[in-house]
């Protein structure tokens, strides 16, 4: 008997769409297959390998026996390591037990929306976003609301908008500093001003995303839970993938108040349980380690920012900013919009996004995957040699649009 997907796949499936950074990616990955010569810019991935220390730190881990489950929010160890760094890098103090490790920093977003969120509440999304975002609030029965900045605004929405955005449904304001997918950092007086806001307002919690913490070519990283009377309502998030280039490892964390450490680790221990324990005691180490070679992939990865600014501003029609961190250039390509090169007419930022993956055969994301239908993204984490061909394939293939 044949079974019908339209009943069997469930409603709140049916309407998640697809994450647009993995479906680019692999569309890349199947052009390439193809012998065509892609140079793909989608993922958020350092093109840098895992550093050796820590990796050796994971092969004597498995040798050592770590090779059991772990507690579910994490191992002693890794959890006091973090709360470790977290006092003498950001000059906050936290217990142990308010730390919940997952299996990256998608997973800890999506324990603390499961964790605090009812069908009918709200979320306030500052745009542009990490795509994920959106459709974990939806995933929950909640209703995302988003405030939108564009590029003039160095895409930053102002507290104005947060304050209008906010209603008596409202639970949570989440945003990313520095930001996926514009490369944007929030200064503390920014920071402040919305720390102002939020603390207007009863049962509300700000969920921090800091993953490219230490990808910020501005120096010393900011936190909102720093500022006075905001770390008991602040979620921070933070992980592993970025700033030690351990993608792979899957390593997130979650740093807050109590009450939703423990929602958490109910809700991660009825679906995956603990991280991999080899993977956590490399974690422990690293995240206490001398961090010499991250500062040397951050000051690759500004180099790299510089150089795709001068290049993309030699692209007639494209607009750039100067973003202070992760790894990522936003640029506006709306000006294209409607032009045509006698074959192909680009509609939109997904028309703009799919021709330069078919033409230029660089791929990238539309940024109407992340609030944004002005803009796409490019990661510039890969080598110059390789972003340099991308910007003269996508001048080359642009000067045919007229």
């Amino acid at each position: 008997m044949a079974l019908d997907q339209s009943i069997m796949v469930a409603k709140k499936i049916q309407g998640m769409n697809e994450s647009a950074t993995i479906k680019m990616a692999q569309k890349a990955r199947d052009l390439a297959a193809k012998g065509v010569k892609v140079i793909s810019l989608t993922l958020g991935e350092p093109d840098f390998d895992t550093p050796q220390y820590i990796k050796d730190k994971a092969t004597e881990g498995l040798a050592l026996g770590h090779t059991k489950y772990t507690p579910v929010p994490g191992t002693m160890e890794l959890r006091s390591a973090i709360c470790s760094k977290l006092k003498s890098e950001n000059g906050l103090i936290y217990e142990p037990s308010q730390i919940v490790v997952s299996n990256g920093a998608k997973q800890t977003i999506m324990n603390i929306f499961q964790s605090i969120l009812d069908p009918g509440d709200e979320v306030v999304i500052y745009a542009p976003y990490w795509v994920s975002y959106y459709e974990q609030v939806k995933f929950c029965d909640a209703l995302p609301v988003v405030i939108k900045a564009g590029i003039e605004q160095d895409f930053k929405a102002t507290a104005a908008q947060l304050d209008d955005a906010i209603s008596p449904r409202t639970r949570a304001v989440i945003f990313s500093s520095p930001c996926n997918p514009t490369g944007s950092v929030f200064t503390k007086e920014e920071l402040q001003e919305i720390a102002d806001i939020v603390k207007k307002h009863d049962n509300l919690i700000v969920i921090s995303d800091e993953i490219y913490e230490y990808i910020n070519f501005k120096g010393e990283h900011v936190s909102i839970a720093q500022l006075p009377g905001m770390q008991e309502v602040t979620a921070i998030v933070n992980g592993f993938s970025k700033g030690f280039a351990m993608t792979g490892w899957r390593l997130g964390y979650m740093a807050g108040p109590q009450w939703l450490a423990s929602a958490c680790t109910k809700v991660q221990g009825q679906v995956t349980s603990g991280a991999n324990s080899f993977g956590q005691y490399a974690a422990a180490y690293a995240i206490t380690a001398d961090k010499s070679e991250t500062k040397s992939m951050v000051t690759a990865f500004h180099k790299r920012r510089d150089l795709m600014i001068s290049l993309f501003k030699e692209i007639p029609g494209i607009k750039v900013n100067n973003p202070d961190g992760a790894f990522y250039l936003f640029p506006d390509v709306s000006s294209y919009f409607g032009k045509s090169n006698g074959s192909n007419t680009i509609k939109n930022a997904d028309d703009f996004s799919e021709m330069l993956l078919e033409e230029a055969h660089v791929g990238s994301v539309s940024g109407s995957a992340f609030g944004n239908d002005d803009c796409i993204r490019l990661s510039y984490a890969a080598s110059e040699e390789d972003l340099k061909k991308a910007a003269n394939q996508i001048k080359e293939t642009l000067s045919k649009y007229k």
